[in-house]
């Protein structure tokens, strides 16, 4: 499978949120996403002038992926904060959990890390985070 372990994904979150550019919100958001053969996607959130065309760091690390050809999805770590302060959790938005309903299982596993703990990091199944999403 692979040699990232949950607190290896958060620290490749971590470091993604880094190369976030949100000169709006000041709120930087990192994902790291770990594909069934153990390869890892990352992505950051990339706000735009025009709100709309802002992308977030779960969909930018998921687009990423398909579009070099991965399709199987096992588990995606998210870490944000306000200057890329890491303070609390930092759940995926609406948009991105039905972008994760759309590619991802109902037992993917979206971890959460508060930037204190070290262990242990939340972890919840996409189907207890979108229930009823629109499917196939």
């Amino acid at each position: 499978m692979s040699n990232y372990n949950d607190r290896d994904l958060t620290f490749a979150a971590e470091r993604a949120m880094h190369r976030a550019y949100a000169p709006y919100s000041k709120f930087k958001v990192g994902a790291a996403l770990l594909c069934a053969d153990g390869t890892v996607f990352t992505g950051c959130n990339i706000e735009n002038a025009s709100f709309g065309l802002t992308v977030c760091a779960e969909r930018a690390a998921i687009f990423s992926a398909i579009s070099f050809g991965y399709t199987e999805f096992v588990k995606i770590a998210i870490v944000g904060g306000p200057d890329g302060k890491i303070e609390s959790i930092c759940p995926p938005c609406g948009a991105c959990r039905q972008v994760m309903t759309e590619f991802c299982g109902a037992d993917f596993e979206i971890i959460l890390w508060d930037g204190k703990s070290l262990s242990p990091l939340q972890r919840y199944r996409l189907e207890d985070l979108i229930p009823m999403g629109f499917g196939l």
